[in-house]
């Protein structure tokens, strides 16, 4: 009797982890180039919740001329959106900008794995 009991458990407690919602990780490469003559510096917004990358207080550098591949795990169907400036001057921004304060009409992107086309931060 107490087997017929677990097993009913155990496809009640399956079945509901199939049907609760949950979010599903994803790997996104942004392709990046800096075609300003000074360095600048980088950070990824998350758009769908509070989350920055690289985080913990950093931002990826990029050197004049650089190109970069910076990949980042996320949530599935996020929108991730690039804030770039120069390096000592954060009046000069790309895309959302430092702190993500600035509005953008092509800097987000979809999380959905892949790479995206090569973002060319021009002077």
């Amino acid at each position: 009797m107490s087997l017929t009991i677990t097993r009913r458990i155990v496809a009640a407690l399956s079945l509901s982890a199939l049907l609760a919602p949950s979010a599903y990780a994803a790997d996104i490469t942004f392709a990046v180039k800096n075609s300003h003559p000074n360095a600048m510096r980088l950070e990824l917004y998350s758009q769908d919740r509070d989350y920055v990358w690289p985080g913990d207080d950093k931002d990826f550098y990029l050197d004049d001329g650089e190109t970069k591949q910076i990949p980042v795990s996320c949530n599935e169907g996020e929108s991730i959106c690039y804030g770039a400036w120069v390096d000592g001057d954060e009046e000069t921004y790309w895309g959302v900008g430092p702190n993500n304060k600035e509005k953008c009409e092509d800097c987000c992107y979809t999380c959905e794995g892949g790479e995206t086309e090569e973002i060319d931060l021009v002077p």
